[in-house]
């Protein structure tokens, strides 16, 4: 049985909840936190660990070559997107910097990117006139690709990753025929957020590649629960690398929100990855709204 036949089958052994998010028109996979779910009783860890289970078992991850869609050895990656052409620069000699990955492009920022282009083109999703704020944008991609798509990006990321960030947004949106705007701003996660980013809250938060290390999920969560209000969509596309640190992230971001798993059929049909996954996040009902001071707080 080839890889292909293999994953459809597992596809049909596995039972899934389909359900709908507020800010996103297409069906996510259930992963937990959705009232009146079938899967309510179980605890955020059982969930987290049933669904690393189904993503290794479908996807089959570490039988496919990592980065099929860049080249992190260039100093430039080209992408076609929404009606332009876009030029990405990279700083490839940065990657020998521990701790340093947003010099360059992966996969998921690219399945993002285009998943938001592809969506907004099924009429699944409109970015026009939204505020969204991208986190951990490293080279811009997807937050020029937002802007591009009517949306008004805050892009973001460590101090010392704004130059490289600058340089990107300025060479692809100062054109004048960008249908929205995008400016780039400091941001530590785990640090209180300006005032400007959350009032008012923005509609979508955009991420790719930001769950690589347990350290920096905590940091993570915290940020987005800070950001986020109830009306706010989140999508973050991710590396499946690391099954642990997966984990992790989805039985704490549990705690505070809702998921759901985006299959890539409804991904852009040129730009698919068994290495990525593409989740759908948003706050529980107000009822549910938590003290971010802490963190291991549950509804």
């Amino acid at each position: 049985m080839g890889e292909e036949e293999e994953a459809s089958k597992g596809e049909e052994d596995t039972v899934e909840e389909i359900r709908r998010m507020s800010g996103y028109g297409g069906d996510v996979i259930a992963v937990g936190g959705f009232p009146a779910s079938e899967y309510e009783s179980e605890s955020d860890s059982d969930l987290a660990a049933a669904e690393i289970m189904i993503i290794w078992a479908i996807q089959g991850p570490t039988s496919f070559a990592p980065n099929t869609l860049v080249s992190q050895s260039s100093l430039e990656l080209r992408l076609d997107a929404c009606g332009h052409s876009l030029s990405i620069l990279q700083s490839p000699c940065s990657l020998n910097t521990p701790g340093v990955t947003g010099s360059v492009m992966w996969d998921s920022g690219v399945v993002l990117g285009k998943f938001l282009e592809h969506s907004v083109d099924s009429k699944l999703l409109s970015l026009e006139g939204k505020k969204i704020v991208e986190l951990g944008s490293g080279c811009g991609l997807v937050g020029c690709v937002a802007a591009l798509l009517g949306g008004n990006v805050v892009l973001t990321d460590l101090p010392d990753r704004l130059r490289l960030l600058k340089k990107n947004v300025d060479t692809n949106l100062q054109r004048g025929d960008t249908r929205g705007s995008a400016v780039v701003q400091e941001l530590v996660w785990g640090d209180d957020p300006d005032p400007d980013l959350i009032e008012p809250f923005p509609d979508y938060v955009l991420g790719s590649d930001v769950i690589y290390s347990e350290e920096a999920v905590h940091h993570l969560i915290q940020t987005l629960v800070q950001l986020c209000g109830d009306q706010t969509t989140i999508f973050l596309s991710g590396e499946l690398r690391n099954d642990a640190v997966l984990e992790y992230f989805l039985e704490s971001a549990l705690k505070h929100f809702a998921i759901g798993r985006v299959e890539q059929t409804q991904w852009h049909p040129d730009y698919r990855s068994r290495r990525v996954v593409l989740y759908v996040l948003e706050k529980k009902s107000k009822r549910c709204l938590v003290d971010v001071s802490s963190l291991n707080q549950s509804c």
